[in-house]
């Protein structure tokens, strides 16, 4: 395993090495889509799961025993994707993909961007 620069990627690093095989290579898709979203965010473990900040948290994300989640961490957010998110939402903070059936990554690129305009939007204030 290649140590990365980023800061807090040799943890997140870690944590995917424990991940059940069929969803490692799921969520290291999804960590690239994050990244790309949001570059300067930083990535951190927090509630024992990766996640990314930036102005405060942006979203977290983890696997299971038989799925994935995404935690957006804003009810505004997940409100504004409500309908392209439906077929994903488990909970009221959660959203369950799987290797089958994964997160469009299109998708999770505007949730991280609206999450990181919102984020952005609060600090200043």
């Amino acid at each position: 395993m290649t140590k990365s620069k980023i800061p807090g990627a040799e943890a997140v690093d870690d944590y995917l090495t424990k991940v059940p095989p069929q969803f490692r290579m799921i969520l290291q898709r999804l960590r690239k889509s994050i990244r790309a979203a949001a570059p300067d965010a930083e990535e951190v473990i927090s509630y024992r799961m990766p996640a990314f900040r930036q102005n405060g948290m942006l979203v977290y994300y983890g696997a299971y025993s038989d799925h994935c989640s995404l935690f957006v961490g804003s009810y505004r957010v997940r409100s504004r994707f409500s309908a392209e998110l439906k077929p994903f939402v488990a909970g009221k903070g959660t959203v369950h993909f799987t290797p089958d059936h994964p997160l469009p990554e299109g998708l999770v690129r505007r949730i991280v961007r609206a999450r990181v305009v919102e984020n952005a939007a609060r600090h200043s204030k």
